[in-house]
């Protein structure tokens, strides 16, 4: 892109709505505690039952599979 900063590319990218690039490891401990609520959120509303729910929550890092430990995502 000639004459275009990345600056300028990622404003662009924001305001078309096109695909961000990848996260790396060490963006997952930027997720802030609105972004783990809303991630909840919108699997509890998805889930088709309570086993379905824990199963996706697990899976995503949102609850700990062992109630002794804490969430592997969270803020």
């Amino acid at each position: 892109m000639s004459g275009i900063s990345s600056t300028r590319r990622n404003v662009d990218d924001k305001e078309t709505g096109s695909i961000p690039a990848p996260r790396s490891a060490a963006d997952a401990f930027r997720v802030s505690d609105e972004q783990v609520a809303n991630a909840r959120l919108v699997v509890a509303k998805n889930a088709q039952s309570t086993e379905d729910l824990r199963e996706m929550l697990d899976m995503l890092g949102l609850i700990s599979s062992s109630p002794d430990q804490p969430p592997p995502v969270s803020r």
